[in-house]
């Protein structure tokens, strides 16, 4: 037994001295401080503009010093501001969709309501020359259809009795001086008549009828009226016994084998149609038929009320068909192509002053960007600036990346200057509790965290 006691003695003493030895070594062991070595900055930005830039130190116009640009700040600046992170199991839950902006060439149709009216440029309104009385009216009815020079009324005014009287009167004086041997004597009579019949032509006296007069020299009480061109009865203005003056519309005739057709379009396809575009047009009262013109004139001011721009159509009305004043449907094949980088319509954010797309720059990784925008067709918008082919563009639930990117974008600004924490690759930091009471600046301990169970 006391053999056995010494031995264990020993053993105890020995592990004693060797863990004691072990302790004091290590209390005694000179510690060596490493201290970190000093970043260096890459390069120094401009406070004002950080655009601005300098390799050294250095103070801009106003005094102030250039600010230091650190590796780890800069790689933090490489992701945009509102660049939004999402899981892929939140990106299936909220729908994201995307696209593929492309290059590809834009086209539009132009649908609108027309109305069908006169062709100016055929349209015929006729007046008396001098004041006087219908006599005989002969085209009588609306509707009908003239020749070019065809008689439509006689009338009688004492001026165009005076004239002929006049015409007459200087073709007996032209014949009783015609052999004078004084030259200047012939010649004013032969000027003379010549006046008097120009005379008569001015008041639109006809040519068989001036005729008649030259070789009859009988002078008519009533003398015709002539249409000058062919064209169908839109409106007669007297009838017979009426007294007339040059203010007295006698007829208006129009020429209906050209019809002018009148359409609105609105501000936004102003851009796409041009003078010459093909028309294609389909009434109601002509069914089955499908007529082809083209875009004549853009009439250069808007509506007031309707702020739409008026367009006229040409259309050519050989069968008379196309009646003034009725209703159409025309379709507007815009000559305008349009190749730009386009992407659905539908992935524009437009708030107010600017309009936004969410970019898929990685997967779950979302960055907003501000585009410049052209014409739109079809469902498709041209992007001048701010897009390239190629690049995704997410389609839907991009108002919830947005709110979720502007309250990101705040939420970095508001952190401190010094802070290199990149907020879009982890979900936004919650507030901690703060004991109201507590001097020390320390966080109050949570009281629950307190109890322990044995």
């Amino acid at each position: 037994m006391n053999r056995r006691l010494i031995i264990a003695v020993f053993l105890a003493l020995a592990s004693g001295l060797g863990i004691g030895y072990w302790l004091a070594a290590e209390k005694f062991q000179p510690r060596v401080e490493t201290t970190p070595a000093p970043r260096q900055p890459l390069y120094y930005r401009s406070p004002m503009d950080p655009a601005v830039t300098s390799p050294v130190p250095r103070k801009d116009p106003m005094g102030m010093d250039y600010v230091p640009v650190y590796a780890d700040q800069e790689q933090a600046a490489e992701t945009a501001p509102g660049t939004v992170r999402i899981d892929p199991v939140t990106e299936q839950n909220i729908g994201v969709r995307t696209a593929v902006a492309g290059k590809e060439t834009l086209s539009h149709v132009v649908r609108a309501v027309g109305r069908v009216a006169y062709d100016e440029e055929r349209l015929v309104r006729l007046h008396p020359k001098t004041e006087g009385w219908i006599e005989t009216l002969r085209i009588d009815k609306t509707g009908e259809w003239v020749k070019k020079n065809e008689d439509l009324l006689s009338i009688y005014s004492p001026q165009l009795v005076a004239s002929q009287q006049e015409y007459i009167l200087a073709l007996n004086n032209l014949k009783a001086l015609e052999q004078s041997p004084i030259e200047d004597i012939r010649r004013g009579a032969e000027e003379l008549v010549k006046s008097s019949r120009e005379r008569l032509k001015l008041l639109d006296v006809p040519a068989h009828q001036l005729h008649d007069l030259t070789r009859t020299h009988e002078i008519k009480k009533t003398l015709h009226i002539h249409t000058p061109a062919a064209g169908i009865v839109m409106n007669i203005g007297v009838r017979e016994g009426q007294y007339v003056t040059p203010a007295t519309e006698l007829y208006m005739i129009a020429n209906l084998s050209t019809v002018w057709v009148y359409a609105d379009i609105y501000e936004y396809e102003l851009p796409w149609v041009q003078v010459g575009d093909r028309v294609e047009m389909r009434l109601a009262g002509i069914p089955g038929r499908v007529f082809e013109g083209h875009l004549a004139y853009i009439y250069p001011y808007a509506e007031p009320k309707t702020r739409t721009i008026k367009v006229r159509l040409a259309f050519d009305n050989p069968e008379l068909l196309l009646k003034p004043d009725m209703f159409a449907e025309v379709t507007i094949f815009a000559g305008k192509k349009v190749e730009a980088v386009t992407i659905p319509a539908q992935a524009v954010i437009r708030s107010g002053a600017r309009n936004q797309v969410f970019v898929v720059r990685a997967p779950g990784k979302f960055e907003p960007r501000t585009v410049t925008l052209g014409l739109a067709s079809n469902g498709k918008v041209a992007v001048l600036e701010g897009l390239e082919a190629g690049e995704k563009v997410v389609t839907s639930a991009q108002f919830l990346l947005d709110s979720e990117s502007k309250l990101r974008e705040v939420t970095t600004k508001m952190r401190e200057p010094d802070e290199p924490a990149d907020l879009s690759s982890k979900p936004l930091p919650l507030p901690t509790p703060q004991n109201s009471g507590n001097t020390d600046g320390e966080a109050e301990p949570n009281r629950h965290e307190g109890h322990r169970h044995d």
